[in-house]
């Protein structure tokens, strides 16, 4: 940046500007990696190249480039076309999409100040370039007229689909808004981005921020695989409650505060819904989704809420049996819950952590995963040191099919102060065929945050994060196995209460005891998982499933309230989230799986309105495992083909089609409630 800055002030100094945009190009293009190209193999980003000063000029190129391509298509005196409108707008902005991809993953991963600043310079000037192009009317108007025409065109199913998103996300986006609300909406689109992006660096920092030193020289921290563990093994009540407030009082006021933004951010998304003539966000969110309704949701929710909160409530009763014991006249607490459900787990079971954990090495599980992938669509994974990586702790893999390399995999296990909490997947780069008709395969982001390796001791993972771990798998799977030519349309760029089956159903042969057979293999010894401590586990399964529930279920009711108001109104987060988790009868004692301060899903990425769509999608997966246990082969290789199909197909095809066409009839609840206990 100092450099390209130089040449600026130099230029102006000898008033030369067509030779000064010269040199400014020349030395853009040769010391900034993204625009140069990056000469790579599979041409994966070069990481070690990039450097933070790199990304805002990158940034600015792209939105030039996408820029003059928006303008060739508007000015273009040739009739519109899918040819000339759609396709052109659809491989619009390759660059700006690159840089926004590794800018954006890395900053979740590998955070600093500096990026930070960088993300809180470019997120307005994004948005403003997002609204420039979605409210151009001109190329709008181009983009109408070959809608208006499309059933005249011969244009093959992934054609007609990309026609049919491209022009419905136009409207979504607000190419119909009236040109006197326009400067406002543009407004709330800079002001939600900029929100958004600050309750997620605050929930980090908070994150960060929290370090209790213990008596035998220990350390707790808020990120999950040390605050977890010691929620559930802590005897010390008052401790206990202590470190639980300092996770769950997060952002609540203070440094980090993000009750305001709650405020602000529910009020603004409620104002944006209006103008696009939805009477609330959740209206917007759901009219492109599979539900399409706030009440198909609530509808779905409340069927399992009702026989999960009943179950809590008779794990409550146990858990404060126990605590009387402990300590007579003591009510139970949420800071008690997981210690009593541990305590108990183990008595009831036998099934300590510290005896489950070695047979879950990280390798291990990873292997296991591998293998399904193998064996229900004959793929493999070949580890390689030969390719960029960003950090030292990422690991690469070559995904390939038949001998071919098909995809790119990174693979990011351990917390670092730098990366966000929680687990996701995500892509530097998404499937598609280029303009050229080359195929140009995925390169795909796994990250996650297990407990890192201790001495001679790898990493050993309880059974829920190995669990994740097939989930995050699944979604891999769902962008490495993409087939399909529009980049839009290719991989996870599903419905959102869609995209969630292909990684939920991992979970299911994950903890099948068959599959376990095959990876769960202890670190010291090698031997298999006996049987005994798999019936353990098996049994287990629908232990605590009405705390699970209902936290989870508490959580995905919250975010639909919110989303849910029809009029403008000051939002006290904390009142708010009281009176509406009351008013479902959530008991004092269990709360909601994230408090409204630190709920990244609902006011950072991108599940607001959405955080059903776990539940949602439960019931299809479920019922889709369902096809294989009752074809009596876990790989089924016909089912595996039909659901590879859905892999490929990213959304090429109308969601519901491909499941139906997969299973051949309508999903049912009875699997999932017969899964989680709950029948």
């Amino acid at each position: 940046m100092r450099k390209i800055s130089l040449l600026i002030v130099g230029c102006a100094a000898m008033v030369l500007a067509v030779g000064c945009k010269e040199k400014k190009q020349a030395a853009m293009e040769n010391e900034n990696p993204f625009i140069a190209g990056f000469n790579t193999p599979y041409n994966i980003p070069d990481f070690g190249k990039i450097k933070t000063e790199h990304y805002m000029p990158a940034f600015e190129e792209g939105m030039r480039q996408q820029k003059e391509e928006i303008d060739a298509i508007v000015n273009n005196p040739e009739a519109p076309t899918f040819e000339n409108t759609i396709e052109a707008y659809e491989y619009s902005g390759e660059l700006l999409n690159t840089v926004a991809s590794v800018f954006f993953n890395l900053s979740e991963c590998e955070n600093s100040p500096e990026m930070e600043a960088i993300a809180e310079e470019v997120t307005p000037k994004l948005s403003a370039h997002g609204d420039d192009i979605a409210l151009n009317a001109k190329l709008f108007a181009r983009i109408k007229a070959v809608y208006e025409q499309k059933d005249n065109l011969n244009l093959n199913p992934e054609q007609m689909r990309l026609l049919e998103e491209t022009y419905k996300g136009f409207v979504r986006n607000g190419a119909n808004v009236p040109e006197d609300q326009q400067p406002r909406f543009r407004e709330l689109n800079e002001k939600i981005a900029s929100l958004t992006l600050r309750f997620a660096q605050n929930v980090l920092k908070a994150t960060n921020a929290y370090k209790k030193k213990l008596d035998d020289g220990t350390e707790v921290t808020l990120q999950l695989p040390s605050w977890e563990p010691f929620m559930q093994t802590c005897p010390d009540r008052k401790l206990r409650e202590e470190v639980w407030h300092a996770y769950t009082d997060r952002c609540n006021g203070g440094e980090f505060d993000n009750t305001k933004i709650i405020d602000t951010l529910t009020n603004l998304r409620l104002e944006r819904a209006n103008i696009l003539g939805f009477p609330t966000h959740a209206d917007y969110v759901l009219d492109n989704c599979l539900a399409k309704t706030p009440k198909a949701v609530y509808d779905c929710l409340m069927q399992i809420w009702t026989p999960a909160l009943k179950k809590a409530k008779e794990e409550c009763a146990e858990y404060q049996k126990m605590l009387s014991k402990d300590e007579p006249g003591a009510k139970l607490q949420p800071w008690d819950w997981r210690y009593y459900s541990e305590k108990l787990r183990v008595e009831k079971y036998n099934l300590e952590d510290a005896v489950v954990r070695p047979y879950f090495a990280l390798d291990n599980v990873l292997s296991g995963a591998f293998n399904v992938a193998g064996r229900l669509y004959g793929i493999s994974f070949e580890q390689t040191d030969t390719l960029p990586t960003y950090d030292k702790e990422a690991r690469c893999f070559l995904v390939k099919d038949a001998g071919n390399v098909i995809g790119i995999l990174y693979m990011d296990f351990f917390p670092r102060e730098s990366k966000r909490s929680g687990a996701w997947m995500t892509e530097f780069r998404g499937q598609k065929v280029d303009r050229q008709g080359n195929n140009v395969i995925p390169i795909i982001q796994v990250v996650c945050n297990f407990t890192k390796p201790d001495g001679k001791k790898p990493s050993l993972l309880n059974f829920d994060e190995s669990e994740t771990l097939f989930h995050e798998f699944g979604h891999a799977l769902h962008g490495l196995l993409s087939k399909c030519h529009y980049p839009s349309l290719a991989g996870t760029n599903v419905p959102r209460d869609f995209v969630e089956l292909p990684s939920q159903i991992m979970e299911n042969w994950c903890r099948n005891p068959q599959v376990m057979k095959d990876y769960a293999k202890h670190y010291e010894t090698g031997k298999v998982i006996p049987d005994e401590l798999i019936a353990k586990i098996a049994a287990a399964q629908t232990y605590g499933q009405g705390f699970i529930n209902t936290e989870l279920l508490a959580a995905s009711l919250l975010d639909m309230d919110y989303h849910s108001i029809t009029a403008k109104q000051p939002i006290d987060a904390n009142k708010f989230e009281k009176e509406h988790l009351d008013k479902i009868g959530l008991i004092p004692e269990i709360i909601s799986r994230y408090k409204s301060p630190y709920f990244q899903h609902i006011f950072t990425t991108g599940y607001d309105a959405g955080y059903y769509s776990y539940t949602w999608t439960a019931i299809l997966d479920h019922d889709a495992f369902a096809a294989f246990t009752e074809s009596g082969d876990l790989f089924n290789p016909e089912l595996a083909k039909k659901f590879r199909k859905i892999l490929e197909s990213g959304n090429t095809v109308e969601p519901m089609k491909m499941y139906l066409e997969f299973r051949g009839k309508q999903p049912s609840v009875k699997p999932l409630l017969k899964d989680r206990g709950l029948m």
